[in-house]
This record gives structure tokens, C-alpha cells and sequence, in this order.
């Protein structure tokens, strides 16, 4: 099992000595950092799976700092600070930070928002798998990645639009993994428009659409299943064989 590597980013030695050892205490390898060039020395010497940034890091400014990286990357960021006015959380946001705790935080509200990044960041990851040269066999069905065609149990080929086809993948990435509405639209990068449950919307109609095309009954679907209280889950075993370019 890999063990999170993090690092600690803070100008002030005692807080980051602190928040060091307590994480290094509870199971992940934790790197002191003080500026942006310890991060980007870290970064290339190794792996990197989340950032504890402080927004005041003396001449630096920890939210440019995310900002900053964000746009070459998308390594989890969480920012710290002692500035907890709606706005300034906002603008740590906005700048792309996953989440933002304020100054003085209880250790065990720390380790419960790192290890909650890391899960999301980790969900992320499986949900948006697109190996295209795969091929998938699932009821009978195949979905040929090398090819981008699926095929029925009969043969046949049935058309999917490009988007039918995202859900698809995310669903053979997951089989038997109940998915949350949110979950499936990061993956497809659903952006919602109008109301706050349009992405969810936009999910349902979609899960309709590809329900039309591979359940022998869309009203009674026995592989694209919802799941109460949940969202969706792919009831059907999944075979994947890579082929020889694998």
C-alpha cells in the first residue's frame, strides 16, 4: 500500500514541526516546506499527493502560490490560515484550493480533512480511468476502447454519442462501486447551468439515454442499477483484457 506523502508548508518552524510529526504520528510521510521553492524542490524529487499550505508565508503569498500551481498540476492543496472571513476562504476557492482550514484548528479536524482530500483525490483518479486500448466485456456485451465501438450480446453495434461513451468507461472503471451523482459528473466534467442540481440533472438524463441503448428494458434496468439514497451503481461483472499493447 503507498503511504501519502505531504507536504507541510509553513514559515513558522514551531507550527510546522508540529503538524509534521503529528502527521508522520498517524500513518503519512509528512515534508517540512517553508516557500515556494522547497515545494517545487519536493515536487521534483518525488511524488507529491497533498499540500498543507499557510496563506502567510512572509513575503510569500500562499493563495498565488496555489494559484500558481494549479495551473500546471492538480496535486490536492489544502490552505491553512489564520484569516477565516468568508472571503478570504473564497478567494482561496476560487484560486483552486480543495479545501481551507482556519487557524487554530484541533489536530484531529486536520487529519479528518487530509484524509478526506486524499479519498476524494483518490475517487478522482479511478473515476476518470480511459485506457482506450482495452477491451471490456460485461453481460455480453464488449466495448472495444481501441476501436471506440460496443458491440451486443447479438453482435450488433449500437451507437453511443461521445458523452454515452465517458459514462460508459467510468462505469466498466467501477463495476459493482455505488457512484454518487457528483462522483459520476467530476468525472464526465459535467458543468451544471441554471439551478444548483442541474449536473445531477444532466446525469440522470444521461444515465436514460445509455439505459435505452444496453439494458434490454430501460424501466427494469438490470446493469445500470440506481442505487437509493446514492446514485448509481454498474451491477454486472467486468472483464477487461488489455491486449498486446497493454
Amino acid at each position: 500500500m503507498t503511504i501519502p506523502r505531504l507536504l507541510v508548508v509553513d514559515d513558522d518552524v514551531e507550527t510546522r514541526s508540529m503538524m509534521t510529526q503529528f502527521l508522520r504520528q498517524n500513518g503519512f510521510i509528512a515534508l517540512p516546506c517553508d516557500s515556494e521553492e522547497s515545494i517545487r524542490a519536493q515536487m521534483d524529487s518525488g511524488r507529491v499527493d497533498l499540500i498543507l499550505l499557510d496563506v502567510m508565508l512572509g513575503d510569500q503569498n500562499g493563495v498565488e502560490i496555489c494559484a500558481r500551481l494549479r495551473r500546471e498540476q492538480d496535486v490536492p492543496i489544502i490552505l491553512v490560515s489564520a484569516l477565516s472571513a468568508d472571503h478570504h476562504r473564497m478567494a482561496g476557492y476560487e484560486v483552486g484550493a480543495d479545501d481551507y482550514i482556519a487557524k487554530p484548528f484541533n489536530p484531529e479536524l486536520l487529519l479528518a480533512r487530509v484524509r478526506a482530500v486524499l479519498h476524494r483525490a483518490k475517487r478522482s483518479a479511478s473515476l476518470t480511468y480511459r485506457r482506450s486500448i482495452a477491451t471490456f466485456t460485461f453481460g455480453g456485451w464488449i466495448y472495444d476502447g481501441k476501436r471506440d465501438e460496443v458491440r451486443s450480446p447479438e453482435g450488433f453495434q449500437v451507437a453511443l454519442s461521445k458523452r454515452e461513451t465517458n459514462l460508459l468507461k467510468v462505469l466498466l472503471a467501477n463495476p459493482h462501486i455505488p457512484l454518487t451523482r457528483e462522483e459520476i459528473a467530476a468525472a464526465l466534467d459535467v458543468t451544471g447551468e441554471g439551478p444548483d442540481d442541474a449536473s445531477g440533472r444532466a446525469i440522470d438524463v444521461l444515465v436514460g439515454r445509455l439505459r435505452s441503448k444496453i439494458e434490454n428494458n430501460s424501466k427494469d434496468p438490470q446493469m445500470l442499477r440506481t442505487e437509493r439514497g446514492v446514485g448509481y451503481v454498474f451491477s454486472v461483472d467486468v472483464d477487461v483484457d488489455m491486449g498486446s499493447d497493454a
